[in-house]
């Protein structure tokens, strides 16, 4: 008889139900969220667990790798399927909803989830990192500009990044009360902008020497972000089967509602990464409002762009994009426009 193990896991504690395949419940209990201890309570039960499971969320990294190293199957299932079963029952408790994961995993009805490498995550982490002091550098530049307007001070709209502390400190040193009260503000912002520099330079640097990063910014609009940030998301192309699919996990394809006489085509589902999505926009954007050189993809954009309006027409380019960007991961090839293709 085969056993089954859920894993209803918090952050710092985990309930453990497991049942057989009949669904008889053989054992709760509530654990530490720690690999030692699930491991050890679940080589302490007396038959051998066929397979653990758990939903996706921030700890599936860390329990899909110490659990599979010490030895069980293990699998990350889909959150927004394993919630709709839960859904269902009354009371939501820790110990019911690791009975209904022991549940749904014993029955099968589920989708696993990719759990990506370490090298992916790291990847992922230099570019939150980047993306999260570049946002508290703009914010501390706006809470300036708004301090200074109380002074009927008002900064151009147009200082870049880069010449924001020298403008603003030339103003704020005039006036002995703006200096002492502002100057420690615009010192922490720009300590928090050189270390976005620092960030930026080491994306860069780390797109310059990835293989694929390379092949994906040959296409127009991509860059060291785009690229960097579609190859972790990624991380392993043969789990699509074909390209198209790879713009459906991202959200980038429509919803579709069909019952009956009813089949009603609605907006982008936007299902998946978030960032993956908005930087697959912007580089679709670029693509069609700031490169100058021809390609097939821009021309077919313009075109959606006259008829469908210009949201739409990202849109189609970014799902294009996410394909072609894909297709040259698996091909090993670069994008390179034919001779018609750059003359139009």
């Amino acid at each position: 008889m085969d056993y089954y193990a859920g894993l209803d896991v918090s952050l710092r504690s985990c309930a453990l139900c497991i049942v057989d395949e009949k669904g008889s419940v053989r054992l709760e209990r509530e654990l530490p969220c720690e690999i030692e201890a699930i491991a050890d309570a679940l080589a302490d039960f007396p038959n051998p667990v066929a397979r653990v499971g758990f939903e996706a969320g921030t700890m599936s990294q860390h329990l899909y790798f110490g659990l599979r190293d010490r030895g069980f199957d293990v699998v990350c299932m889909e959150a927004r399927q394993v919630n709709a079963a839960l859904s269902a029952m009354r009371n939501k408790t820790d110990r019911n909803d690791a009975r209904g994961i022991a549940q749904v995993l014993r029955t099968g009805w589920f989708s696993p989830v990719h759990i990506k490498s370490r090298e992916s995550h790291g990847v992922r982490a230099l570019l939150s990192t980047r993306r999260a002091l570049l946002s508290k550098t703009i914010d501390l530049a706006n809470e300036v500009r708004g301090l200074l307007k109380i002074f009927g001070i008002r900064l151009p709209s147009s200082v870049s990044h880069g010449r924001f502390d020298e403008v603003a400190r030339g103003l704020m040193e005039m006036d002995e009360v703006l200096a002492h009260a502002m100057l420690p503000l615009l010192d922490a912002r720009r300590a928090l902008y050189d270390q976005f520099l620092e960030l930026d330079r080491r994306v860069k640097r780390a797109a310059s020497r990835d293989e694929v990063c390379l092949r994906m910014m040959t296409v127009p609009g991509v860059g060291p972000i785009a690229a960097l940030t579609f190859k972790a998301a990624v991380d392993d192309p043969a789990r699509f089967r074909k390209s198209r699919t790879v713009a459906a996990h991202f959200g980038l394809t429509p919803r579709r509602y069909q019952s009956g006489e009813t089949d009603n085509p609605g907006r982008i589902s936007k299902a998946g990464d978030r960032d993956v999505r908005s930087t697959l926009y912007a580089a679709a954007n670029a693509l069609l409002m700031r490169t100058m050189a021809g390609s097939r993809i821009k021309s077919w954009g313009m075109r959606l762009m006259r008829t469908k309006g210009r949201r739409r027409a990202v849109v189609a380019v970014a799902r294009k994009l996410t394909v072609i960007l894909h297709r040259l991961w698996i091909d090993g090839t670069q994008f390179r426009p034919t001779v018609e293709e750059a003359a139009t």
